[in-house]
């Protein structure tokens, strides 16, 4: 076996009341596994959202985005194409590629998977507010477009458009 920079090389078990959870662009996202404890190799976020719950369009400089539908139904826009998914489907978008998705259902939960981590989970945690798991923030405007520009750059994430339309 070939050992790879990045591998896990120690265990890590985190309860939920352990894992950050932020509310984010409306949505509240769970962080499940931060780079910080894949060394780097991954994130895994968890996300639910109501209906019209969505990200600008953009594009990842240095990572893959894997979609995975846990509850409910998004429609996923890469490249030139828009896709409706469901329950148990899949969507793998490459770095580069402008993406973007909006929950159709009244509510969605899914998995977002980042390879490598250390990109998107770091720019989630900060541009959300941090959730305390009893009750949400107040319900605010959030980061003007500007700012989050801005700290999604500093992420290695570029908005390119505006959030899709629900």
């Amino acid at each position: 076996m070939t050992y790879l920079p990045g591998n896990i090389s120690t265990p890590v078990i985190k309860d939920a009341d352990t894992q950050k959870a932020v509310m984010f662009l409306g949505g509240l996202v769970r962080m499940r596994a931060e780079a910080a404890d894949t060394a780097g190799a991954y994130a895994l976020l968890e996300h639910t959202g109501e209906r019209g719950y969505m990200s600008p369009l953009h594009l990842h400089e240095s990572d893959e985005e894997t979609f995975f539908i846990l509850d409910g139904t998004l429609r996923v826009e890469v490249g030139n194409e828009v896709r409706s998914v469901g329950a148990g489907a899949l969507a793998l978008l490459p770095r580069g590629l402008a993406h973007g998705f909006v929950v159709t259902s009244p509510t969605a939960r899914f998995l977002t998977l980042h390879t490598p981590g250390g990109g998107f989970d770091a720019f989630v945690e900060e541009a959300g507010v941090p959730f305390d798991g009893i009750m949400p923030p107040a319900a605010g405007p959030g980061l003007d477009p500007e700012e989050l520009t801005r700290v999604a750059a500093a992420h290695g994430i570029q908005i390119v458009g505006p959030p899709l339309v629900p």
